[in-house]
Order: structure tokens, then sequence, then C-alpha cells
């Protein structure tokens, strides 16, 4: 069974709202451990995340943990960058052989064809969004943000994530007027290039919508439960929530 989630927002709201968002999604990653083949996240698993040299954020060591146990089990895991979690470097590629994507990834699963994306810049007039996505990611950026002390880097991460869940916000009111462009962008993929399936994230809404030749789906969120998740067994993909 190959899985798909987005969304989970890790380090978000208070302790106690953090303690049950990671405690749900590591019991979910020990429910499907036994039939998962292949675990793709598409964007956003942490509210926030820069890595240093030698410094990574310390509240999130317990999923962490999970991911590694998963990593030295064998397990494969695909990691698409989300708008949230845009400081990655290394780490996961040198502890857990993992490659974080910065950019969006095509694959085919079981002849079946997929086209993966978190959908962050996908919105309709998201120019300035686009901008600052190439300035964040950019090498020099990184370097530079590194020369700040980790407790205040780590901080001004997390300002700029509550920055970009605004920007986010205000994308999604806005869309109820001029459409779609998450819908859209996956339409026009679908016809253009004959994907069988777009999956995204980014909006926070979980639905799924058949066009003529293929189907979009949005994982939705974790930010409250029942979570939502997707499964592909080699023929049919279905949306899925946690209860």
């Amino acid at each position: 069974m190959i899985y798909f989630i987005s969304d989970i927002h890790l380090g978000l709201g208070t302790r106690s709202e953090q303690a049950e968002r990671e405690k749900a999604f590591i019991e979910f990653l020990q429910s499907i451990e036994h039939d998962c083949e292949s675990l793709f996240i598409i964007g956003d698993l942490f509210d926030f995340w820069f890595e240093y040299r030698t410094v990574i954020p310390k509240q999130f060591y317990r999923t962490l943990a999970e991911l590694k146990r998963w990593s030295d089990n064998g397990k494969s895991i695909t990691y698409l960058m989300g708008n949230h979690d845009f400081g990655h470097v290394n780490f996961f590629k040198e502890e857990f052989g993992i490659t974080v994507h910065e950019d969006d990834v095509a694959c085919t699963i079981n002849g079946t064809s997929f086209y993966l994306s978190h959908g962050d810049g996908k919105a309709y007039n998201d120019t300035g969004y686009l901008i600052l996505k190439r300035i964040l990611r950019n090498p020099v950026s990184k370097f530079l943000f590194r020369l700040i002390h980790p407790d205040i880097g780590i901080g001004i991460a997390s300002w700029a994530s509550k920055g970009s869940r605004i920007h986010t916000d205000a994308k999604e009111f806005s869309e109820r007027s001029i459409g779609d462009g998450l819908r859209d962008f996956a339409e026009k993929t679908i016809r253009e290039s004959g994907y069988d399936y777009v999956i995204m994230g980014h909006k926070h809404k979980a639905e799924i919508i058949t066009f003529d030749t293929g189907t979009y789906v949005n994982l939705g969120h974790w930010l409250s439960f029942p979570a939502t998740y997707a499964t592909f067994d080699g023929n049919i993909l279905e949306l899925r929530s946690t209860e």
C-alpha cells in the first residue's frame, strides 16, 4: 500500500495541541507500518523547519526518532518541501537516507502516473509568494541565516511560518471569487500531460475531483481530527480519515 499525507504542521499551537498532533502522527505511522510500501509526505510535516550544521529544532525529536526507525527498517519515504518547512539542507538525507525535494515530483507506481506537489504558489495572483519562496530557498540566504544564533534563527523561522499561514488564509478567502488555483492547475496538468492523478496539499481542504482523463486529490490536513490522508493499493486511490 502507498500512503500520501500532508500538512501535519508539527510545532503549531499550544504545547498540549502540539503533543496531541505529534502523538497522533506517530501512532499513525506505527499503525500503517505493516503494509506501507512507500510513504509520500507532500509538504508541511513541520509548521517550521530550519536546520543548522549541528542544530535542529529539538521539539521534533520524537517524530525524527520514528522516521529514523522507519528508515532503519528499509521503509521508503519521499519528502516534498512545503511553504512552512523550507529550511531543509542535508539532515534528512544524511541521517535517514531521505531525499527532500524542493520542487514537484512526477512518478509512476504500478503503471499509474502521479504528479505530486505541495501546492504552494499554485494559487492565482501569487507572484509575491513565488518571489519570497525563491529568496528563502536560495543557498546564499540560507548561509546568511545560519550566521544567526539558532535560538534567534529558529524563532524567526517560526514567526515567518505564521506569516505564511496568514498569507495562505488570505489567498483562500480571495479565491472564493476568482477560482481555485490548485484545482485549475491540476486540471490543466492532467489534460496537457496525461497524469492519472495530481496530488496536492496546502489548502487544508480534503477533496477528490475527477476530470475526463485523471483525478485531482487534495490531502487535507492534520490541524483537527479526524485527519485525512490517501492510499493507493496499485489500482484504486482512496481519501481516508484517521477515525
